[in-house]
């Protein structure tokens, strides 16, 4: 599972809120619900997060396993 709560923690750290996220950055109010609920969101939008809050991929998600993961 791709867990999110990375991205909430360097939001707080780099001073930014989903606020400005939405009204400065024009990041969809959809989008920061998808992040809220763990939904998949594109490697485009990951690399969009990652320029606007200056950070790497590791500061915006982390990899869970989880036991309702597709089986391989």
């Amino acid at each position: 599972m791709i867990d999110y709560s990375p991205f909430f923690d360097t939001l707080k750290q780099k001073n930014e809120s989903t606020y400005t996220m939405i009204h400065k950055y024009n990041i969809s109010s959809s989008l920061i619900n998808r992040l809220r609920n763990n939904k998949p969101i594109s490697t485009t939008t990951l690399n969009d997060l990652c320029r606007i809050l200056n950070c790497n991929v590791e500061e915006i998600l982390i990899y869970i396993p989880n036991e309702e993961d597709q089986k391989l």
